[in-house]
């Protein structure tokens, strides 16, 4: 099944990944989704966690970038998402902090507020600086801060590759579905192990 899902990509072969020109987008990979105490615990999501360190270990030794964003809010930031989901992850709870398997002195934290990392955030500056031109995604959620974020890579003109297994969200269905739309209009689906060095 994840091997069909990276086919679609193949309709856009010409967009053809190089490392030296990609960098490593870590989404939310924090204990709120990752802690089976959390009501907020995605079942599937400590799966991803070997491919995510692969590709940082990976990201590093090539000496490309990697960016870890930290989603927090409070009342003042929240917006829509306090009226949706009607909580905040406020950022000096436990809860918002990166899990412990995830090494983020090899890169940066962006904080982020909202779905997309790139809303009122410096990450695009930041990549713009480092000179990229691809953007890799992984993290959580498959359907929303991974897919947002991917969407909104497109619109700023990176091409986008979205890591089929390095992704996780609260269903197969919604992970699917976030997939099937990104590979039509906005992102390369790829499965970790091609964007690993040989």
């Amino acid at each position: 099944m994840l091997e069909s899902i990276c086919a679609l990509g193949l309709s856009h072969a010409n967009i053809k990944y190089n490392s030296k020109k990609a960098a490593l987008l870590v989404l939310d990979m924090q204990k709120y989704f990752f802690s089976i105490e959390s009501h907020a615990f995605i079942p599937s999501a400590p799966a991803i966690i070997s491919n995510v360190q692969s590709l940082i270990e990976a990201f590093t030794a090539q000496k490309q970038p990697i960016y870890f964003s930290r989603h927090s809010n409070n009342h003042e930031t929240a917006g829509m998402m306090a009226v949706w989901w009607k909580e905040l992850l406020e950022i000096n709870s436990d809860m918002s902090s990166l899990i412990d398997e995830i090494d983020s002195t090899k890169g940066t934290i962006i904080h982020k507020e909202r779905y997309d990392a790139f809303w009122e955030t410096s990450l695009d500056k930041l990549l713009q600086q480092d000179h990229i031109e691809q953007v890799v995604i992984c993290g959580v959620m498959t359907h929303l801060c991974c897919e947002t974020t991917a969407r909104s890579a497109f619109v700023q003109d990176y091409e986008v590759f979205f890591t089929v297994d390095g992704t996780a969200t609260y269903s197969e269905r919604l992970h699917m579905a976030a997939l099937i739309t990104l590979a039509h209009g906005f992102a390369r689906p790829v499965l970790c192990q091609e964007l690993l060095p040989a």
